[in-house]
């Protein structure tokens, strides 16, 4: 396929797919434009046959750090303010990229340094495998802004992970995890040195990449049905709902935090 994006870059190697956020300037901070890149190149991977492994990445020190809240926000008015319509329409294309990346044949290797935050943390979710350097760091920063850490998938999948009380305790505060701690929880495979990040990604990716297309995406779509009794459109359809309800219930006072 083409790399006509302007905030992704694809590169194809020997069967093996290269995509990576590209807003290094924002620590890859996903803009209006960046969704519609994402939605496109999940939806144009449906039936490439010449990438059989995906390896997701993001330029410079960070993966992603979550939706670009400065565009989110006009000066005239703040996101939440926003017609109820326009707030479901930004939900529905996050979501929908979770769901394309999950309908995609290919197995998908998050290769992350630095912040998966908010969009960021559920990106890393939606792959199959993720490999962390030490800076990683894992955040389902959503409630800490007063909406519900349940957005993108991360309902669904982050208690599949790894232990249903530790993906809770994850959910419910918003702190940090760090990659040693991921990799504990078993939320990631490897965690490896800076300069060794997308060595071990290519050598997982080369193994896959050796088995036929079909038995990749026989395996993936197996998976995808027998992960769960739930599915994963109704739970986004759920987290949709409820994120779209947390932003219109703004401004979120915080009872804990004493009035100046």
């Amino acid at each position: 396929m083409e790399n006509n994006f302007n905030t992704l870059k694809f590169d194809l190697k020997n069967y093996i797919g290269i995509l990576s956020l590209n807003n290094p300037e924002k620590l890859n901070a996903i803009t209006k434009e960046m969704r519609r890149e994402l939605l496109s190149f999940w939806r144009e991977m449906q039936n490439e046959r010449a990438c059989r492994v995906i390896i997701m990445t993001g330029e410079g020190r960070s993966f992603c750090s979550g939706s670009d809240v400065g565009e989110m926000d006009s000066e005239k008015e703040p996101f939440y303010k926003k017609d109820v319509h326009e707030i479901y329409e930004f939900q529905h294309e996050m979501s929908e990229i979770i769901l394309s990346m999950r309908r995609a044949p290919q197995p998908i290797i998050a290769a992350i340094k630095g912040y998966a935050a908010g969009g960021g943390f559920s990106l890393a979710i939606a792959a199959d495998i993720r490999i962390a350097d030490p800076t990683a760091k894992f955040m389902a920063s959503y409630i800490n802004i007063g909406l519900t850490s349940a957005d993108m998938g991360s309902s669904f999948y982050f208690p599949r992970q790894t232990h249903l009380g530790l993906a809770l305790e994850y959910l419910y505060t918003g702190d940090v995890i760090d990659a040693e701690t991921a990799k504990n929880i078993g939320f990631v495979n490897h965690v490896v040195p800076t300069e060794k990040l997308m060595d071990k990604a290519f050598e997982l990716a080369g193994k896959m990449a050796e088995k036929s297309l079909l038995s990749l995406r026989m395996t993936k779509e197996a998976i995808n049905q027998n992960i769960g009794p739930a599915s994963l459109e109704s739970a986004l359809n759920l987290e949709n709902r409820n994120q779209v309800l947390c932003m219109k219930s703004f401004p979120i006072i915080n009872p804990l935090k004493k009035k100046k």
